[in-house]
């Protein structure tokens, strides 16, 4: 076995990797960036080496620098975990060249399978079933266009050396197919340094769903079941599940046994995954294959058993596989929740800064938390914006998504923007319950935005009467001798109200052995907690449900959230509430005639100048952030006034780029 090995890459796949090698008794070497000195991977492996500035290009993309750092650290093996390296086949090359083993497949593989155009190709000839698409390099715009009225709209424009969501668009007419076209490739070249674009038909209702493949040196290859990965954003996965709830026995082995197929016809070694587009009636067609590790490989884990990066560094290792296709067995069910730095409530804007709080659920046999952050860490712009993949386990769907609620209720983040209230909400969304999603999910279901979760009669309730809880529990303490020991318990109270927008309720409550009993507007609750001031989230059971609400004090009340939903609830004495309503409203500025940058990013593009008259919906700037392209458009009809931001430009959230008259 090797006894150490280098990780090409960062963040929460770099922290996992090094936690398998640990358990396995292997040394582990991190490298890092300017931006990474004090990351937690780096934190957590034997050594670490610098390789370079911020930015991918200039250090997690450096394959010579990488494969340095192994050479005089006397690392046997690379892994190069998902992104950067991880499918590039030219370091592959020089890492076999170097004298050390790169822990994936071959470059035979990597080269063919991570070029879309030659994998559907292969996986005609192979007998994998396709999507009816144009398969093979398009110049320009126009051929781009011809290309999609001979397929027929709706059709995917799609990057060769694509993935993650990027370099792909969806068009639906000729002005579409053109702007997507130009779109895809400029991302695809900033993104890959490949801007080869196909086009292919795009199924409508459809959902994704691949396979986890695993094979060996000596010709064994398998298949561990499927994901689920419809909940999408921009062809960003955001939310998996193992198995699909969707797919059944028969459907299962076929594509299985197609995933399989492909991967001999490459004689793939290593992790990697089939995708698949399936249609409502349960037609599959073969999409691309990852020859790598997959984001979403701890569902897959939590439900066969298998640690994935261990066989993929035994199979590295020259070692056969311990099991055949009979042996795996899919146990339970698993979720996972990719958690982001990024706003839901400002169309899911990337966020940057500090993570100022960072306090994650506890992991046990139901809940594993892969990260690669810690309180008090930086949020880089320069990287992908994930913080954590948050995964549960269950018995059955309904028992991982409630450890699911639990988990992500209990998730407290603060000083950057995150996306748990939106997750939290999609657990709780009807559609998501049944099973009945499709890659359309949040652009149906949200299509003017994520507004925040469904206020149910519930969620009142139980942010009423958390209020008045920590309300009479700081009253409690307030009211003792300082010095003394405190007690925690509520003091009984009267006549307080509770505002929450525009509801008032007359609250009342008096102490019990483990909590307090509650009276609502006459209504009679039981709520028992072991809260105490200074905790981040409050946790017990009303009457007989349990609740877990995220609290953040406010100077007459407290912010809450639970379950997606977040809200003031103010805490006021029956005098003051009735002052209220003369306090004067502050007035929101008027932003309507300016272009603001909606996150922190690089200006790439700026098309049009001072003078200019605009139609709404026109283009009028991209800008890039965390390795995403993103276009502003114009809301309204208009003449540019002043331009103040140009190419090249680092601008922050709000930053104006132009003005109009």
């Amino acid at each position: 076995m090797f006894k150490k090995i280098l990780i090409a890459n960062r963040g929460e796949i770099a922290c996992r990797i090094i936690k398998t090698a640990k358990r396995m008794g292997i040394s582990t070497v991190a490298v890092f960036s300017e931006a990474d000195r004090d990351a937690l991977h780096v934190r957590m492996a034997d050594e670490q080496v610098f390789i370079g500035a911020a930015p991918a290009a200039e250090s997690y993309l450096q394959a010579d620098r990488i494969i340095k750092a192994a050479q005089e650290t006397g690392a046997e093996a690379i892994h190069p975990g998902f992104g950067f390296l991880s499918e590039n086949a030219g370091f592959v090359e020089k890492v076999q060249a170097a004298g050390l083993v790169f822990i994936g497949p071959d470059t035979h593989a990597i080269s063919v399978m991570g070029d879309k155009i030659e994998s559907k190709k292969l996986a005609k000839s192979a007998g994998v079933s396709t999507v009816p698409g144009h398969i093979g390099e398009i110049e320009d715009g126009d051929e781009a266009i011809k290309i999609a009225q001979t397929i027929g709209y709706p059709v995917m424009i799609k990057a060769s050396a694509g993935g993650g969501g990027k370099g792909m668009r969806i068009a639906w007419d000729n002005e579409g197919c053109r702007e997507g076209f130009l779109s895809a490739r400029s991302e695809a070249k900033s993104s890959f340094g490949d801007e080869r674009i196909f086009i292919e038909k795009y199924i409508e209702e459809p959902r994704h769903i691949e396979i986890q493949v695993l094979g060996d040196s000596f010709g064994t290859i398998l298949y561990l079941g499927e994901r689920e990965c419809s909940i999408q954003r921009r062809h960003q996965k955001v939310i998996e599940e193992a198995p699909s709830p969707f797919i059944d026995d028969k459907t299962r082995k076929a594509m299985g046994e197609e995933a399989v197929a492909l991967a001999k016809a490459v004689d793939y070694v290593s992790a990697g995954t089939v995708e698949f587009i399936v249609d409502k009636d349960r037609n599959f067609y073969f999409l691309e294959m990852n020859t790598r590790l997959q984001v979403e490989h701890p569902v897959t884990e939590m439900i066969t058993g298998l640690d994935l990066v261990e066989q993929m560094i035994r199979v590295a290792n020259g070692e056969a596989l311990s099991f055949g296709q009979t042996d795996i067995k899919l146990n339970g069910w698993a979720i996972e929740s990719r958690i982001y730095a990024e706003d839901p409530y400002r169309n899911f804007l990337p966020s940057i800064g500090r993570l100022t709080h960072y306090q994650p659920p506890e992991e046990n046999r139901h809940v594993r938390n892969d990260t690669g952050v810690f309180e008090g860490a930086e949020i880089s712009m320069f990287y992908d914006p994930m913080i954590a993949k948050l995964a549960t386990w269950g018995e059955t769907r309904e028992a991982a998504i409630t450890e699911m609620h639990r988990a992500l209720d209990t998730f407290y983040i603060r000083g950057i923007a995150h996306n748990v209230p939106f997750l939290a909400a999609v657990m709780n969304h009807p559609r998501f319950l049944s099973g009945q999603i499709t890659t359309n999910f949040i652009a149906e279901e949200y299509p003017d935005g994520f507004k925040g979760g469904v206020m149910t009669p519930e969620t009142e309730e139980a942010m009423l009467v958390a209020a008045c809880f920590m309300n009479a529990v700081n009253s409690s303490r307030q009211s003792q001798v300082s010095g003394r020991i405190l007690d925690v318990k509520p003091v009984e109270t009267r006549d307080w109200i509770l505002c929450l927008g525009d509801k008032r309720v007359k609250s009342l409550i008096r102490p019990t052995a483990d909590g307090a009993t509650v009276i609502l507007d006459g209504k009679t609750v039981d709520f028992a907690t072991a809260w105490t001031p200074g905790m981040p989230v409050l946790s017990g059971r009303l009457d007989s449900r349990p609740v877990m609400i995220e609290v953040e004090p406010l100077a007459m009340g407290y912010r809450l959230g639970t379950s997606g939903v977040s809200c003031d609830v103010l805490v006021l004495p029956p005098v003051i509430e009735q002052l209220m309503v003369h306090m004067p409203e502050k007035k929101v500025a008027d932003t309507s005639n300016l272009l603001l940058c909606p996150m922190p990013g690089l200006v790439m593009t700026i098309t049009v100048e001072e003078g200019d008259e605009v139609k709404a919906g026109q283009a009028l700037a991209v800008v890039e952030a965390m390795k995403m392209e993103n276009i502003l458009r114009a809301e309204r009809d208009g003449v540019v006034s002043a331009v103040r931001a140009k190419v090249g430009d680092s601008l922050a959230v709000d930053a104006v780029i132009m003005e109009f008259d």
